[in-house]
């Protein structure tokens, strides 16, 4: 046996751990991060049972055959004292003369044999400590601390985590059936959280907010955004039944298609406008993760309406100051009329027309100064032009009550709301198209409904008769500029109604 002898095992083991200066590697392996020590232990330790192993069988010309492995293991280990007699006898049922034997005989420097021993030590903890990666999903009532305390943080910890994360996302916008990726450091043996190292969750596609912890303990959060691409699609259908199952029919997302509808609201009843046959044309932005996951709509560049013999065409242009608006081919603003129905819901019916009629609460017959249209509580009402908020309060007969005042000629009136827009107030510049009231039924009022007036210089005028002039037309460099644009979208949607869309990187 003679490898098994302390002139061979700790004189070699002495001599690598002193040529190596392992015994200055072992202090620097406690203050490293669990993961990472534990990686490194089972790299060293595979060496030196790997190099133990060569030298057994190269030294292995002496060994008695009737020397059993056992007997021999635990020879080794009480011959080279990297194991105290008491551990022995426990592992093994030792002779009696082996546990009291004293350890103070190993001529071997001692501080060669307490760093084996403590490699070993380490080796045996590193065995029960494991990283796990799980996703946990968000039940309703779930807080983000809470969750955090469950997988056995302390409540400091989690608050810590709170902060980090605060700046860039707030915790308090998670929603039940949202899922969170923690990766910790546990220890198996006693099923103890040691470390939660890291977190991850997707506020919405496209981002991902990771928090992980610093070597100095202390956790940090990071905002990623995916490099979006940009794709620019177009869609044409024939309505067969109402415009927007037509082009959700054409894959048009629904967003886009409200965005459409509002952009033709100015001149268009899509209650009674729009019939069977009537055809739409649209070029429109959106934006994809790089595995082709919608994240947003964008513009819309281009948007037709062919009703029957009559085809309304706009383009979108922005102007050197930033303004955005539709215009036709020749430059004229979109927006030359106010809206005619400034609802969210154009399926409205009017339930009480301008003129003269029996009131259903007086009883008598007087002028009605407005159009009512008949729509479900709580629907959004907009502005319907640009202007300035001069009444936003509750004002007698006509309830909740807003007046915005267009230009020096036009102003617009919005009775019996539910309630006024958070923001609604004198003073406010507004655009058309922004939300400003929901439908109610305050005031003189026998259901939900809103009652819209139009004041044209101090007079009150029949809305659906008035075409007032709302917008600016282009002129100058803008409509040289306009007309160049126009001209290249031209050229790009004969192609694109007949290809696949075409794709570029977006800038974030």
């Amino acid at each position: 046996m003679n490898f098994y002898k302390k002139d061979n095992v700790l004189e070699f083991t002495s001599a690598l751990f002193q040529k190596l200066g392992i015994e200055k590697v072992l202090g620097k392996l406690k203050s490293i991060h669990p993961r990472i020590r534990n990686k490194a232990m089972n790299v060293f330790y595979t060496i030196v049972v790997s190099l133990a192993f060569i030298l057994s069988l190269i030294n292995n010309n002496d060994v008695s055959a009737s020397v059993s492995p056992k007997e021999k293991l635990d020879y080794l280990l009480l011959e080279n004292s990297i194991f105290s007699p008491q551990e022995l006898e426990a592992q093994n049922d030792l002779p009696e003369e082996f546990v009291d034997e004293p350890n103070t005989a190993s001529i071997y420097p001692q501080k060669s044999v307490d760093s084996i021993r403590e490699l070993l030590g380490m080796v045996r903890s590193e065995d029960v400590i494991q990283t796990v990666e799980k996703d946990i999903t968000l039940s309703q009532g779930d807080t983000f601390i809470k969750l955090l305390t469950d997988q056995g943080l302390s409540y400091n910890d989690a608050h810590d985590i709170y902060l980090a994360v605060k700046p860039l996302y707030k915790p308090e916008s998670l929603r039940a059936g949202q899922v969170l990726h923690i990766s910790s450091t546990i220890d198996t043996q006693k099923n103890a959280l040691i470390s939660l190292d890291s977190i991850s969750l997707e506020p919405k596609i496209g981002q991902k907010v990771i928090i992980r912890k610093n070597d100095d303990g202390k956790y940090s959060a990071q905002l990623i955004k995916d490099d979006l691409i940009e794709e620019v699609k177009s869609a044409v259908g024939v309505v067969d039944g109402s415009l927007s199952s037509a082009m959700r029919n054409a894959g048009v997302p629904s967003r886009v298609s409200a965005n459409f509808i509002n952009i033709f609201s100015y001149s268009v009843d899509f209650r009674r406008d729009i019939k069977k046959g009537d055809k739409f044309e649209i070029i429109y932005e959106q934006y994809l993760t790089p595995e082709g996951k919608l994240v947003k709509s964008g513009n819309i560049l281009y948007a037709a309406l062919v009703l029957r013999n009559d085809r309304i065409a706009l383009f979108r242009y922005k102007d050197k100051s930033g303004n955005v608006d539709y215009y036709d081919e020749k430059g004229f603003a979109m927006k030359k009329t106010l809206y005619r129905k400034p609802l969210a819901f154009q399926a409205a019916r009017i339930s009480s027309p301008f003129g003269k009629r029996k009131h259903p609460i007086k009883k008598r017959w007087i002028i009605h100064w407005g159009v009512d249209y008949a729509a479900p509580r709580g629907t959004k009402i907009y502005a319907a032009g640009d202007g300035v908020i001069q009444t936003a309060k509750y004002n007698g007969g006509y309830g909740n009550y807003v007046k915005i005042r267009h230009n020096s000629e036009y102003s617009t009136a919005y009775g019996h709301m539910n309630k006024i827009a958070k923001g609604i107030r004198p003073g406010v510049r507004v655009k058309q198209g922004q939300v400003i009231g929901y439908v109610g039924s305050t005031g003189l009022s026998t259901g939900p409904h809103l009652h819209y007036e139009i004041v044209r210089n101090g007079k009150r005028v029949n809305p659906l008769k008035i075409k007032a002039a709302a917008g600016e037309n282009l002129s100058g460099q803008n409509l040289k500029r306009f007309k160049q644009e126009v001209a290249e979208v031209k050229s790009q949607f004969r192609s694109m109604f007949a290809q696949a869309s075409s794709k570029k990187v977006a800038k974030r």
